[in-house]
């Protein structure tokens, strides 16, 4: 007799024993079978796609509890991609909208960020002009920036942002300015800004919601006291040229701070895959094909990638009302700048969903899904190198094509240098799956949790090496820049050659006075916390009726008392009444020049405009036993050429033109002694511009660079250890079983704690070691590229450190959840 379960034979009666006869009525009467599925009809073309995926969604929607989860956890992991490339897709539209505001209170011929004293047309004075002056001050780190107004007539132009202009004794703030004036920490400010708060700055003259600005009024400030006057507001305020050099820059910032996004959207689709192929299993026992499996699974993919779409637009649009009130490293935004471009928002709609479905396919190539079970769950073949050892090649291959870029002036085009550093990231992530089996293989002796972690991982290596994926791409991605930041740091920071340990500050005024000058020594020595006081008064000066190769000889004269004059030469001796000629060392041209005005015994002209609008001269006469003296830096890094005058001899009120300034040394022992100096300069003169001595200055877009790096980073380190987090507890869901019988055989529940951690923290050492390699690999290659050498051989160790905090903060967060599912009612199931 032929057996039952032969080729081509069915049994009549399923539930009967073997050796049965088919005529025999069975032992036990028995309820009657179940009614059959209808037949699955195989095949392809779009019908079959069609209906296929159909099947799919409608068991990601009817699965029973165990489906709905899985969906939501892919949805939750989508989602929180997706809202983070729909924030990153609103950067053009916010960098655009910031420009707009700024642009929009430009003053005449004045960037309102520019200093007073900058050139311009002049604008006629007429009922509807007004004159601004730049009050612009620090506080505690902050940059606080301001305008005085003066209107000339009863209709002058009003800024953006204002519903009237504010009078002499007024100001009107920003939100953020009146919240820390309000505020214990703006007591010292508050004391500067001594005037009557009449208004709030609207959002309209505002660059973000978190800029400290004012306006104040004024009924004193004229061109000649450092003002200019405007016809109006809104011209364009003139860009820098952008340096080519930070072209290379900005897009590995934009590489390094996407890719890792891109790869943890693709891990998020494969969330519950155990659970989703152990159904399909199922379906082939009613006659599905592969073909159709692998369908329906794109099915499952496309609707949880869909609602993910729909989880990053609610989380999107969630966050925009709080984007005014998160301000990182000093960034913050209006809601209504953060609008993903058009263009780019359509590309993360259709993109992310055809990647779901061809991430899904090509999981599923691994996995043999039969009848009675998926054969992944025994010993899975070994991963093959080769093919993933050409993506990195490639990458390498691209950036060496690129070539040298050179000096300044000789750019990088993004593109090829945006492919190459992806493909190398990404390579990173395809190797990472090999690296974690090829070490974990040969691991088997250790305590009980180590060898219950290895003996998971040599099973399944390829979920753990997947969850960590998005840390090695970030860990990677995050050396190379820094390594390329180290490499072009030179480029982008001037040395000043101020000196701090002689000076601290600097106030300076754009016109010359005898009583500014007197009462800034006067008022700044009995200011709490200074100790030293250097006046000067400066303006240029020429020779009269000369003129020498059609130019008028024209030198430098500096006025101030024997301690200022000793910061500035060497003097044999001086005293009140003095005066000396000074040459700078290693410039004979210069010092020539200067020789040609500055005659002992004969006169200058204080008055430079006398040459050309026909003015009387101011004549001084140079004392005949002026002494020449060689110059020395001062505190700004200066040297001063030209005479040199104590007040006795030359009265600082003479001076036409020129500028009051004063340098000051503080007491480091003084809490806020520079806050109290800029009070003292606020109360001589708002528009006096103190300056912190600094030895180094950076680039400011270099600087908002690395700022924005930081910012992304943080975005970036948070999100992919949510994806750890949630890939943590979807491996725990499916460990759940297993983990509640061995608690219920007696295992510690602390063995299998620290076993998820080693299990955890395998993948994340190899992928940190893999990550220093990649990244060191991609930031040598660009520094070539750039022409720049290598700064810090250590630069790794911080961002090694940052990728194994990230991974203990997830083991201690997934452990509420781990003591849940060992309890013994995870042996239940439905």
């Amino acid at each position: 007799m032929t057996p039952p379960d032969g080729p081509g034979e069915t049994p009549a009666h399923p539930s009967a024993p073997p050796d049965t006869p088919p005529s025999a009525p069975p032992a036990v009467s028995s309820p009657a079978p179940p009614a059959p599925l209808p037949p699955v009809a195989a095949g392809g073309g779009p019908r079959a796609w069609g209906r296929d995926l159909r099947l799919g969604v409608r068991f990601a929607v009817t699965g029973g509890r165990e489906g709905w989860t899985r969906t939501a956890l892919v949805a939750l992991g989508v989602g929180l991609g997706v809202a983070l490339l729909f924030i990153a897709s609103s950067v053009p539209h916010l960098i655009d909208e910031r420009a707009r505001r700024a642009d929009a209170r430009f003053a005449g011929t004045h960037a309102l960020f520019a200093p007073a004293d900058a050139p311009g047309a002049t604008v006629g004075r007429s009922d509807t002009t007004l004159v601004l002056g730049d009050a612009t001050t620090e506080y505690r780190g902050d940059t606080v920036n301001g305008r005085l107004l003066r209107p000339d007539g009863a209709r002058p132009p009003l800024p953006p942002g204002l519903s009237r202009l504010p009078g002499p004794g007024e100001i009107m703030v920003s939100p953020a300015l009146r919240a820390l004036l309000d505020s214990p920490r703006g007591e010292l400010l508050k004391e500067r800004l001594d005037r009557r708060i009449v208004g709030t700055i609207g959002a309209a003259g505002l660059v973000d919601p978190g800029e400290l600005y004012y306006y104040a009024g004024s009924d004193t400030l004229t061109e000649a006291t450092g003002g200019w006057r405007a016809d109006g507001f809104g011209a364009p305020s003139p860009d820098d040229p952008a340096d080519p050099l930070l072209v290379p820059l900005i897009t590995m910032v934009c590489v390094v701070l996407l890719v890792p996004v891109a790869i943890f959207i693709a891990t998020a689709v494969r969330f519950g895959g155990e659970r989703r192929d152990r159904g399909l299993a199922a379906l082939r026992l009613v006659g599905a094909d592969i073909r159709m499996t692998r369908r329906i699974a794109a099915g499952e993919a496309l609707f949880g990638s869909g609602l993910g779409l729909l989880t990053g637009l609610g989380l999107f649009l969630a966050a925009r009302p709080l984007a005014g009130g998160v301000r990182l490293w000093g960034v913050s935004a209006f809601p209504g700048d953060l609008v993903p471009a058009p263009a780019l928002a359509a590309l993360i709609v259709v993109a992310v969903p055809v990647a779901a479905v061809v991430v899904t396919l090509v999981a599923l190539r691994s996995v043999t899904i039969e009848p009675l079970g998926v054969v992944r769950e025994s010993l899975a073949p070994r991963r093959r190198l080769w093919w993933r050892l050409l993506m990195p090649a490639a990458g390498v291959g691209l950036l060496q094509l690129i070539g040298s870029v050179g000096d300044v002036g000789h750019g990088a085009d993004p593109y090829p240098l945006a492919l190459g550093a992806t493909l190398m990231l990404v390579g990173l992530a395809t190797l990472l799956p090999w690296l974690v089996e090829a070490v974990v293989r040969g691991l088997s002796r250790g305590p009980v949790p180590w060898q219950l972690a290895t003996r998971r991982l040599q099973l399944d290596s390829g979920s753990a090496a997947r969850a960590v994926s998005g840390i090695t791409v970030a860990v990677a991605g995050a050396i190379a820049l820094q390594m390329v930041f180290g490499g072009m740091h030179a480029e982008f920071v001037e040395v000043t050659g101020r000196n701090p340990t002689r000076a601290d500050i600097s106030v300076r005024a754009d016109y010359s006075s005898a009583g500014l000058t007197r009462r800034m020594a006067e008022d700044f020595r009995s200011t709490e916390g200074v100790t030293r006081v250097i006046a000067t008064a400066e303006d240029y000066v020429i020779r009269p009726g000369a003129v020498s190769e059609g130019v008028q000889p024209t030198t430098s004269v500096t006025v101030g008392d024997c301690a200022t004059l000793r910061e500035l030469a060497r003097l044999p001796s001086c005293a009140d009444g003095d005066t000396f000629v000074s040459h700078l060392p290693h410039d004979k041209e210069q010092n020539d020049w200067t020789d040609r005005t500055a005659r002992p015994g004969k006169p200058v002209d204080l008055n430079t405009s006398s040459v050309n609008d026909g003015s009387k001269p101011v004549l001084w006469t140079l004392p005949a036993s002026t002494p020449t003296v060689e110059a020395r830096k001062d505190s700004l890094g200066r040297e001063a050429h030209g005479i040199l005058a104590t007040p006795g001899a030359l009265d600082p009120g003479r001076l036409a033109v020129g500028s009051t300034g004063a340098a000051l040394r503080l007491d480091p022992g003084v809490p806020d002694a520079e806050e109290h100096l800029r009070n003292a300069a606020a109360r001589i003169d708002p528009t006096l511009r103190v300056t912190t001595f600094r030895s180094v200055e950076r680039d400011k877009r270099y600087a908002s660079l690395q700022t924005g790096l930081l910012a992304g980073g943080t975005a970036t380190m948070a999100l992919i250890a949510a994806s750890l987090l949630i890939s943590q507890i979807e491996q725990l869901r499916e460990r759940r079983r297993a983990l509640s019988v061995l608690v219920a055989l007696g295992t510690p529940r602390s063995t299998l704690a620290w076993s998820v951690l080693w299990q955890t923290a395998v993948p994340v050492v190899l992928g940190t070691a893999l990550a220093i390699a990649g990244g060191l690999t991609l930031g040598a290659l660009i520094l070539d590229m750039l022409g720049k050498p290598l700064a810090d051989g250590w630069v790794f160790l911080p961002f090694a450190g940052t990728g194994m905090a990230v991974v203990t903060l997830v083991t201690l967060v997934s452990m509420p959840p781990l003591w849940r599912m060992m309890r013994p009612d995870g042996l239940r199931s439905e």
